[in-house]
């Protein structure tokens, strides 16, 4: 887990990988909205959990493939990463995901 002044790890691969990065006015709000959010994604598991950072695993509806869904709150910022575990690129599925968790942010803000 990365410290509270850390980040989280850049994308090695961009094709099976997706990072943003964005400061947000109420920070403690936004992580929390976000972290609500992303554990009511289908088949996602948490495994880690505290006041600045959550992981989970989402996992694919037929082969089960393992992503790593990352969120870290540090100062003003969150961080989202989204990444395969396995295989050089993931059909466009981790960017799909961190779309959703930012529409959905969006939508529970207006």
């Amino acid at each position: 887990m990365p410290d509270l002044k850390s980040s989280l790890s850049p994308c090695l691969n961009p094709l099976n990988c997706v990072f943003f990065q964005k400061d947000f006015e109420d920070v403690d709000k936004t992580f929390d909205q976000l972290v609500r959010i992303a554990q009511k994604i289908p088949r996602t598991k948490v495994l880690e959990s505290n006041q600045s950072y959550w992981k989970g695993v989402c996992r694919s509806l037929i082969f089960r493939f393992p992503d790593d869904l990352e969120i870290l709150k540090i100062d003003k910022k969150i961080q989202i990463k989204s990444a395969s575990r396995y295989g050089g690129g993931d059909l466009g599925v981790n960017g799909a995901r961190v779309g959703r968790l930012l529409t959905e942010l969006e939508k529970s803000n207006s």
